[in-house]
């Protein structure tokens, strides 16, 4: 192995302890613990190591952020098996509920102004595509014309974050949540089904 390679590997691997302590920081005790200090006493490292990976606090949160879309997106993957089209758009409702209340800090802080609002876009993008490729196939199969997909995303998306901040907030249990979520999503595709009739046309007023 060569010394650039090494060397490359060694700043890697420190970058993964760097968020694997932040991460855990944030988990446990939320954003408010999470401090660069902090963070090299954890991993043992003197502020400035931290530093070299992450300039200051926010780019360390926006990681962050970034890292729990990427354990969102591969909860949807996994939901995009369910061969049903349906049932596939159900088991999203409550894979996403299930991730706030699993990992309510990290939910909080991947939905807080406190980050960017243009970062926080294209870091959930990836999500976002999921939803509209499978939300694309559920209408094809059922011959429902979407006129603005991006508007039925938004819906989509707006409702289920709202149904998990319930969970998160201690409103509602975790189980409920998830049950109003998969409730609440085949409400929405209904009333599209019966918006737009087997013809493809939708019906007249």
């Amino acid at each position: 192995m060569s010394t650039s390679t090494r060397r490359a590997r060694e700043r890697a691997n420190t970058r993964e302890r760097i968020i694997e302590a932040a991460l855990h920081v944030l988990e446990t005790e939320g954003v408010a613990a999470l401090t660069i200090r902090r963070i090299a006493t954890d991993v043992e490292y003197s502020a400035p190591v931290v530093y070299q990976h992450f300039a200051n606090k926010d780019a360390l949160v926006l990681e962050l952020v970034a890292h729990g879309h990427r354990l969102l997106l591969s909860e949807f993957h996994h939901a995009a098996q369910e061969p049903d089209t349906d049932r596939r758009m159900t088991r999203i409702a409550s894979q996403y509920v299930r991730f706030a209340g699993e990992h309510p800090h990290l939910f909080r802080v991947m939905n807080d102004p406190v980050v960017d609002a243009d970062e926080r876009r294209r870091v959930a993008e990836p999500v976002i595509d999921v939803l509209k490729e499978l939300l694309t196939t559920w209408s094809a199969a059922h011959n429902v014309v979407l006129a603005d997909l991006d508007q039925a995303c938004e819906i989509l998306w707006g409702t289920l974050y709202g149904i998990a901040s319930l969970s998160y907030l201690g409103n509602v249990g975790g189980d409920r949540a998830r049950y109003l979520a998969e409730q609440a999503l085949r409400a929405i595709l209904l009333g599209w089904r019966t918006e737009t009739p087997a013809n493809g046309r939708p019906a007249s007023n």
